[in-house]
């Protein structure tokens, strides 16, 4: 994702803007791994090879979701690990 969608990217469920964004990898401005946070709903969105997964809950791959929390649980803050919706560890 090139961090200049930053400006555009709004959450889905809640329509608030901005969103955080924490990166796990980065090169020239892309990030390929790492998250976005809507600090109103408390809902993470998940970088994963370089697209945003946003997807309404009920179209969410928990699964997918809950390895990609586990994996990352070192490079997310906490309120992402511990507290974020839908899911968290």
């Amino acid at each position: 994702m090139n961090k200049t969608m930053m400006d555009i990217l709004a959450c889905p469920i809640d329509k608030n803007h901005p969103l955080e964004l924490y990166e796990i990898k980065e090169k020239n401005n892309v990030v390929s791994e790492g998250a976005l946070f809507c600090p109103k709903c408390s809902r993470f969105y998940p970088i994963i090879e370089e697209i945003p997964i946003m997807l309404p809950d009920e179209l969410r791959n928990k699964d997918q979701e809950i390895e990609f929390l586990t994996n990352n649980k070192k490079n997310l803050p906490e309120k992402i690990i511990t507290m974020a919706n839908p899911w968290h560890l």
